[in-house]
């Protein structure tokens, strides 16, 4: 295979690009924004098996420069009262302890390596259709400009136009919460200490927030209830967010209104939305990775950490493989049940239904293949291991 085009310059876009351009493919990356800012007001946790992930890439030096670790996670009930107190994630290993950044940062970054490697990231590509046949596949774009490779990646996330175009029947659906996310330097720092992420199990919404070495603190708020009309997301100010949000966070005795009424501009709103499970990822010489195939509600924080682990994993499946087919199957064996399960439990926590899975460490849902992502991640390692 001489060369994969990428769609979409996000996360996964990018770090698919990364490990395309480690296997030893040719990749260029088609972003539509004209810019690589996206979304610079919210903010993110990379777990340690995204974490992971990025070291596969040797992409850890431009993620550690950003934000800060995570290393311990505390329960509060409504009352302030604390219900548990725990280490997260891979904490003894500097380079894999959970990371909080902003996201716009994080693609900021990861676009910035891949010009380093001297990977083409054009912006401003807006696809239009996709053509295949005999030869290969051909995006075609807004501005009346084409690519051609041997395979297509669609990492365009949620309102995939590549999914939109192979398999238009998969919608993304309403997962049953509304999702507020904020960041204040002027918030009295709350307790919890340096590299604690704090939860709060609240009467009327699920908080969580922590607090970076600079004093800022960057939290989220999921709400259970109907969606929020597009055009009151899209459009709203962060003054009706504060007032959608603060009465619930109110009704208890914790740190959560002071933060949230500390907070300025600096204030989005979304709804939870997932993509069904089963839905097809592969149309021909095109395939979908991250949210574009398998976003789920953010209740797990799992989604940015997934779509690092599908850059690594399609990688070396397609390095490793006799064929392009055998590769794309290979891939979807590997990824399908560990991201589907991420899905159901993630939904299963917005809409606050109990999941059936056997409990891991700390009770929490057991993600299939965790006793194996480490080596499955491995470049080292063989995708058909």
């Amino acid at each position: 295979m001489a060369r994969v085009l990428v769609i979409g310059g996000g996360i996964a876009g990018t770090a698919t690009a990364l490990a395309l351009h480690r296997a030893g493919f040719g990749v260029g990356v088609y972003e539509a924004h004209p810019d690589s800012a996206e979304d610079l007001g919210a903010f993110l946790t990379l777990a340690s098996n995204g974490m992971r992930a990025l070291a596969q890439l040797d992409a850890c030096a431009a993620v550690t420069a950003l934000g800060f670790p995570l290393t311990s996670m505390r329960v509060l009930d409504g009352s302030g009262a604390e219900l548990a107190k725990t280490p997260i994630g891979e904490a003894g290993d500097p380079l894999l302890r959970y990371r909080c950044l902003r996201r716009g940062d994080l693609n900021s970054s990861l676009q910035a390596e891949a010009a380093r490697r001297g990977i083409g990231v054009r912006h401003g590509a807006r696809l239009a259709s996709v053509v295949e046949d005999a030869d290969g596949v051909t995006a075609h774009f807004a501005d009346g400009t084409r690519a051609t490779g041997d395979l297509l990646i669609g990492a365009d996330g949620l309102g995939s136009t590549v999914r939109n175009v192979t398999a238009p029947a998969v919608q993304p659906r309403y997962a049953g919460q509304r999702v507020f996310y904020g960041c204040t330097a002027t918030a009295a720092l709350p307790p919890g200490g340096p590299g604690t992420i704090t939860m709060i199990r609240g009467s009327g919404a699920a908080f969580g927030f922590a607090v970076s070495p600079d004093g800022e603190t960057c939290w989220f708020a999921r709400v259970s209830g109907d969606p929020l009309p597009a055009e009151r997301i899209a459009h709203g100010t962060p003054a009706d967010r504060r007032e959608l949000l603060l009465p619930l966070l109110r009704a208890d005795s914790t740190p959560a209104a002071d933060i949230v009424a500390a907070t300025g501009e600096d204030l989005l709103v979304t709804d939870a939305t997932e993509i069904p499970t089963g839905s097809p990822w592969r149309s021909g010489r095109t395939l979908l990775v991250g949210d574009a195939a398998h976003a789920a509600s953010p209740a797990t924080g799992q989604g940015a950490s997934m779509a690092l682990e599908d850059a690594v994993v399609l990688a070396k499946c397609l390095r490793d493989a006799p064929d392009t087919d055998a590769a794309l199957a290979r891939y979807e064996e590997l990824r399908r049940p560990r991201v589907e399960h991420n899905i159901v439990v993630s939904g299963n926590i917005s809409r606050g239904v109990p999941s059936p899975s056997p409990a891991g460490r700390g009770g929490a849902p057991s993600r299939p293949g965790e006793d194996a992502i480490a080596g499955l991640l491995d470049w080292q390692s063989s995708a058909w291991a």
